[in-house]
């Protein structure tokens, strides 16, 4: 059984010889063949007419799909709770958000996620280079190439430089190319053939996948029964001598962690607690501070509602009134609650409650007044304010005039 050629190959001196063929060999059309020297010719890209490779485009590419990534995947798991989760889109619970706000810094920010986004970025583009240079451009690994262990890759890896022209090239004539050669100047010319090529067989594959998978369940049995079983930790104690641990931790540094629980004693701080209060003039994230706070007066000159007077607005201040105010001043305001009691609320029909700017009251609802404790925590801003139109929608619907019926 006779070997298929390959290609003719052929050796020359001097890196001027070699230059000299490449540009020859590339003027007469030949498109499947190569260069091979000991060494980086300077031009020699230029002489064999070489085109500029795609690979930059694969690490453009693949550089800004590692950036992207980074951006979504530090988008998602800091991102606000309130938007989409991953119940929201049927996907594993180990793929939910946590929003945790850490040092005051709001939860998309984008110079914190610079060091990942510039991380992720080189280590996609670096490795996506090697791969494609290797797997696609160079078509490397390739264990079995004709040229391995001949006398032509000997010469041209010490002291010759060497030319070959592949046989599966569209314009090969192995007569043609020869006469080319010495035309050339070529001190020798050579035919290289394909090695003998025998396929793995059944029992091969076998053996490889049966190799790779004991050797996993090897590795993974030691560390268990290593780690788990047969290691212990012996103790040494004054007064009790050696005491015997089972199971040693080979990490421990998660489990045994300087933390403190919930309502747990604290002997750091000295009130003894270890849930401290915020510090002084701390400014929730999304929250301003009552600018009127203690100061009823200055809240009573200010006559702005910022939530517009709509159906919708009414509807939950309606509603948020029955839920919270009714109980006390009654469904209608006057004073009438489900409550008894030897306190009264007081009716908001009253001329005083009338003559009150919506600020003032809203100061009421925030703060509180009298025996009427603050809601400020049970109600957010919108909430107040849609109370407030609900109320004088009340006031108005019991002192009505006759344009009103109309």
């Amino acid at each position: 059984m006779s070997r298929r050629l390959f290609s003719t190959a052929a050796l020359f001196n001097t890196p001027d010889e070699i230059m000299h063929a490449a540009e020859k060999v590339s003027e007469a059309g030949y498109e499947n063949w190569d260069v091979n020297t000991p060494y980086p010719l300077h031009g020699m890209d230029h002489a064999m007419h070489l085109k500029p490779t795609n690979l930059p485009y694969v690490t453009l590419i693949m550089g800004l799909v590692g950036l992207g990534f980074a951006v979504f995947l530090q988008w998602w798991t800091n991102g606000s709770a309130l938007q989409l989760g991953a119940h929201d889109l049927m996907l594993p619970r180990w793929v939910e958000r946590y929003p945790f706000v850490i040092g005051g810094k709001p939860l998309f920010s984008l110079p914190a996620f610079v060091p990942v986004m510039f991380e992720l970025t080189v280590l996609s583009a670096a490795l996506s280079t090697i791969a494609a240079m290797l797997g696609i451009f160079c078509g490397l690994p390739h264990n079995s190439h004709p040229l391995h262990d001949t006398d032509y890759m000997k010469a041209v890896s010490c002291d010759q430089y060497g030319l070959y022209i592949e046989s599966s090239d569209p314009n090969f004539d192995e007569a043609k190319v020869e006469t080319l050669f010495k035309d050339l100047g070529a001190t020798e010319v050579t035919s290289i053939y394909r090695p003998f090529e025998q396929k793995p067989g059944f029992i091969s594959h076998v053996l490889f996948f049966g190799f790779l998978i004991a050797t996993a369940v090897g590795v993974s049995g030691k560390a268990y029964f290593v780690y788990n079983n047969l290691l212990y930790a012996r103790l040494v104690v004054p007064g009790y001598g050696v005491i015997k641990l089972d199971h040693i931790i080979p990490y421990n540094w998660m489990v045994n962690q300087p933390r403190l629980d919930a309502q747990e004693e604290s002997t750091f701080f000295k009130n003894g607690r270890s849930m401290q209060n915020p510090v002084a003039n701390t400014v929730a994230r999304g929250y301003m501070p009552y600018k009127y706070a203690g100061n009823p007066d200055a809240a009573n000159k200010d006559t702005h509602n910022p939530v517009p007077m709509t159906e919708e607005n009414l509807a939950l201040g309606k509603k948020m009134y029955e839920i919270t105010c009714s109980m006390c001043h009654g469904d209608f305001a006057k004073g009438e609650g489900r409550l008894k009691g030897n306190l009264v609320p007081p009716s908001l029909h009253s001329s005083k409650a009338k003559k009150w700017t919506d600020a003032r009251m809203y100061h009421v609802i925030v703060e509180g007044q009298n025996v009427m404790p603050s809601y400020a925590k049970q109600l957010d801003e919108k909430e107040r304010w849609a109370i407030i139109h609900y109320v004088r929608a009340l006031q108005r619907a019991m002192d009505a005039k006759e344009s009103d019926l109309k």
